[in-house]
Parts: structure tokens; C-alpha cells; sequence
């Protein structure tokens, strides 16, 4: 049977692959396995805080959350559409047990997701993952009477959440005099971005920012910037943010339109943080599909990058490992470990906005100090992505082209985490090079390790 936690929880095709079933019984799963390693105080009934993103299928799945929870004998707090991020603050806020998150992040409308967090906001390992998988369907002693869980309603808690993203740039993060675009994705964003900007000042542009349960996602933000960089140019904006559905992750847009992608922002970021003696160990965290401009880049700047398998999970595992306090994604999950236990949009949009307030830069300027090598990647598909990693001919092919590249350049081949799928990513000095040799070794490993 196939592992049910992927990368970022439990996803699927809502009331299809995630059904209203499988939530209840991953819920009371969850408070049972998150009750028994100790998060629960002894003292009192647990608590936890459940949040959803605005799709049409988060209404009967946040029902379904709660009803499992409160069977199993925890107190609910239900804190409506909120980012992802915002619940994992009101969970560490509240010193709530457990929060859960409805969401499938930037995937389309008819999917959902669920995420769990432990106490304190940060997300669950791979072992806690497995065990409450272990526990799904088991036979289990019911509460009755005054020991079920009790159900509240606390809309309030996203002014606590804006509050705090304003409290991150502290007393000299005014942004008067920024004019910014922000596409809000038709999620969970689309109260909280703007009223963050506008609390410090910006004048903002709002698009994309009318979730009707259906539209998420759809031909807007972070994964189709188009519109917003359109909007950027007609307005006249010194900046473009664009959220996904569940506002964990940010890209950026200049005032011509031109895509700042998550590799620049954890630059612009890092040097930030090392100007204020706040970048831990001169250390930023990314993964390994990372452009290899920004590791050039940070060492001309005495930075050094920690590379780690994707997934911003893993970013934060290294960052919670050596107290580094910056890292993230190309994708644009950014994690700023002094305000937030995993990636936070917003907040990153915000600390950028700040940064160019407090140079007087534009976001291209700042951009500028790394520069993207071309980077070309093939998805090899009907593949077995196994043997693709121990294959003798494939491994030799993968040194050479390296050797062949040097300092200039790099190969990595990753299996998909989902399907008969190997990702061959090649970056070289030129668009042009990087091309030949990705399709080089692509046709080899489906030559090698097809499934055909």
C-alpha cells in the first residue's frame, strides 16, 4: 500500500482521493497519536485549531476534521479562511495541541489537502506521519458525555495573525512610497495580504482577490504570473507579489514585469539578515534544484548555502538542526525561522517590500546580486525512477557531464515522489548547453530504465 502522507501532508481530488471519511479518521488518528508522545497537557482537555483555504470542498472537509477531532475528546477552535501559515501561528499562539490545515496549496480547485501541526506550529516528521497512518481504523474507547470535544468559533484570530505580521518588521518597517500589486490567488490570502501592506503604509493593488470557492488558483498566482505582471506595468507598481492558494509561498515581479523568482528572494533575504547580524551561522538553506547562481552568489558575500532534498519540510528540518534562521525554495516557500515555523507569503512579500523601503532600491536592483544560470529540465516518464539511481551506465554519464560542466555548471537527476517519473535537471554557462546535455542523459535513462 502506498505511503498516504506525501511531501506536504494528505492531498487528493476532494470527496474522490480525500473523502470525508478519511478526514474524520485521520483526525481522531491524529489526536491519538499526537496525545500519546506527549503534546497533550495532562492538566486539561486538549485543544486544537483548525483552518481552511477558500475551495468549495474545504466546507464539508472542515466539518469532517472537526467531527473527529471532538469524538476523539479535543476542543475545537475553528478560525476560518486563513493562510497555512496563520494557522500554524495560532497554534504556537494559543499553545494549542494540535492545528490542522484544509488546503491543497497551489494544486487546482477540485483537490484538497490536509496538514497537520503539533504543538508549537511546526509541522509533523515522517514518524509521526507513519504512526497515525498505523492508527487509522483502529478500535478506539469513545468519550461520552462531558468528556467529548467542544466546538468554537474565534474569526478573530486572523487580526491576531495580521497583527503579527506587521509586528516582524518592527518599528522601522514603514513602506510609504511603495506601490505593490498583489495577487492574491483567489485564497486564502486575499483579507490578510492586503490589510498587512496597507497597516505600513503601501499603496496596494488588489487582484485576484475574490475567492468564490471555485476559482482558486485558476490562471493566477504563483504558478501563472502573467496577469500580475501585467497588472504591474499598468499600474506603475515598483513591485508584484504573487501568493498560492494557501499564501505559503511568494514570488515577486519588478516594475517591468520581470519574474523574481525564490533563489533571488533568499538572496536579497540573506544579505538582509547578514547586514543586521540576524543570518545564524552566515548560512542560508535551500534544496538541491536551487539555482546554482545563488550558492555563487552568496559565497562572494560570506554566506554559505545548506543544500537539502526538496521540500521546504527538509529546509526546515536542517533549520531547525543548526538554528540556522533563512531558507527556502525556488518555488517561493521562504522560511524566516525568528517569525515563523514554516513558509509564510506574506510575510516574506513583506520583508521584501521593507528591504527596498530601507535601501532605497528597486527590487531589480537588489536581484541583481545573483545571477541565474540557465537551468533546462526533462521529466523522463515510464520509467523505473529506482534503478534510474543505481544504474552503473547512468551514474558514469551523470559524473562526466559534471566533470564536463565543472564550476560552471551541474547535473542532478531526482526521482518524482509521486510517479514513474525521473526529473533530469541540467544547469550550464548557456541556455544552449544546458539543453544538449539535459537531453543527453534523459534519452539515456529512458533508454536504461524504461518501464516499457
Amino acid at each position: 500500500m502506498a505511503r498516504l502522507f506525501g511531501t506536504d501532508g494528505v492531498r487528493g481530488v476532494a470527496n474522490q482521493d480525500l473523502t470525508a471519511e478519511l478526514a474524520l479518521d485521520l483526525s481522531v488518528a491524529a489526536a491519538h497519536v499526537l496525545g500519546e508522545v506527549g503534546f497533550f497537557g495532562r492538566d486539561r482537555r486538549p485543544t486544537a485549531l483548525v483552518g481552511r483555504d477558500p475551495r468549495a470542498s474545504g466546507e464539508f472537509l472542515e466539518s469532517a476534521v472537526i467531527a473527529g477531532l471532538a469524538s476523539a475528546g479535543v476542543d475545537v477552535v475553528r478560525v476560518g479562511i486563513v493562510p497555512t501559515p496563520g494557522v500554524a501561528f495560532l497554534v504556537n499562539a494559543h499553545n494549542a495541541d494540535l492545528g490542522v490545515m484544509l488546503s491543497a496549496s497551489h494544486n487546482p480547485m477540485p483537490d484538497n489537502g490536509i496538514k497537520f501541526f503539533s504543538r508549537g506550529g511546526v509541522k509533523l516528521d515522517d514518524l509521526l506521519e507513519d504512526a497515525i497512518e498505523e492508527r487509522l481504523g483502529e478500535d478506539w474507547q469513545r468519550p461520552t458525555g462531558d468528556r467529548v470535544g467542544r466546538v468554537t468559533t474565534d474569526l478573530g484570530a486572523i487580526e491576531e495573525y495580521v497583527a503579527h505580521l506587521v509586528g516582524s518588521l518592527g518599528s522601522d518597517g514603514s513602506l510609504e512610497g511603495i506601490t505593490v500589486v498583489l495577487d492574491a490567488a483567489n485564497g486564502a490570502s486575499w483579507m490578510t495580504a492586503q490589510a498587512a501592506f496597507e497597516t505600513q503604509g503601501a499603496t496596494v493593488h488588489m487582484i485576484h482577490h475574490t475567492p468564490d470557492g471555485l476559482n482558486i488558483n485558476e490562471d493566477c498566482g504563483s504558478t501563472h504570473l502573467g496577469d500580475l505582471q501585467r497588472a504591474v506595468v499598468e499600474k506603475g507598481a515598483d513591485l508584484g507579489l504573487a501568493f498560492d492558494g494557501d499564501a505559503d509561498r511568494c514570488l515577486a515581479v519588478d516594475a517591468n514585469g520581470e519574474l523574481i523568482d525564490g533563489d533571488q528572494i533568499l538572496a536579497i533575504l540573506a544579505l538582509a539578515l547578514k547586514e543586521d547580524r540576524k543570518l545564524n551561522s552566515d548560512t542560508v538553506v535551500a534544496t538541491i534544484m536551487s539555482n546554482l547562481g545563488l550558492t555563487l552568489a552568496m559565497r562572494e558575500h560570506g554566506i554559505r548555502v545548506d543544500q537539502t532534498k526538496v521540500g521546504d519540510r527538509y529546509v526546515l528540518e536542517s533549520m531547525n538542526a543548526n538554528g540556522f534562521t533563512l531558507g527556502g525554495e525556488q518555488s517561493g516557500h521562504v522560511i524566516m525561522s525568528d517569525f515563523a515555523t514554516t513558509g509564510d507569503g506574506v510575510l516574506t512579500g513583506l520583508h521584501l517590500a521593507a528591504r527596498m523601503a530601507t535601501t532605497g532600491k528597486s527590487i531589480a536592483e537588489l536581484a541583481a546580486v545573483m545571477t541565474r544560470l540557465p537551468q533546462v529540465m526533462v521529466n523522463v516518464k515510464g520509467v523505473d525512477k529506482t534503478r534510474a539511481g543505481i544504474d552503473p551506465e547512468i551514474q558514469s554519464a551523470v559524473s562526466a557531464a559534471n566533470r564536463e560542466l565543472g564550476d560552471t555548471g551541474r547535473v542532478v537527476l531526482r526521482p518524482s515522489g509521486t510517479e514513474p517519473v525521473v526529473r533530469v535537471m541540467v544547469e550550464a554557462d548557456t541556455t544552449e548547453r544546458a539543453t544538449e546535455i539535459c537531453h543527453r542523459l534523459a534519452d539515456l535513462v529512458k533508454a536504461r530504465v524504461s518501464l516499457g
